[in-house]
């Protein structure tokens, strides 16, 4: 997935019960993570995180909409245990249909 910000791109590995998104700037050996597991149906998003050198650029945000993309697409919901996550979706009452 292309996002659009300066060549960023998230990539998406599933493996069973769990997966992770990763965020990949271009010309940066670091990378942000958000990592899952599935518990009856949904996705537990327990984990967020973006290196110093990559914050301050929406690395966080857009892990965190391209699983709310994939859950609207695949149609799993969301347990925002990820402190991050939890925000995100205070923030956009739009995603509240997402929530377990």
């Amino acid at each position: 997935m292309e996002t659009g910000l300066e060549g960023i791109t998230i990539s998406r590995s599933d493996e069973g019960d769990r997966g992770e998104y990763r965020a990949h700037v271009p010309g940066s050996p670091h990378e942000g993570r958000l990592t899952w597991v599935a518990k009856d149906g949904a996705r537990v998003a327990n984990h967020t995180f973006v290196p110093a050198p990559l914050r301050g650029q929406r690395i966080a945000a857009l892990l965190v909409e391209a699983l709310v993309e994939d859950a609207r697409a695949q149609g799993f919901s969301i347990v925002p245990q990820c402190p991050y996550v939890e925000t995100a979706f205070k923030r956009h009452p739009e995603w509240a249909d997402l929530l377990a």
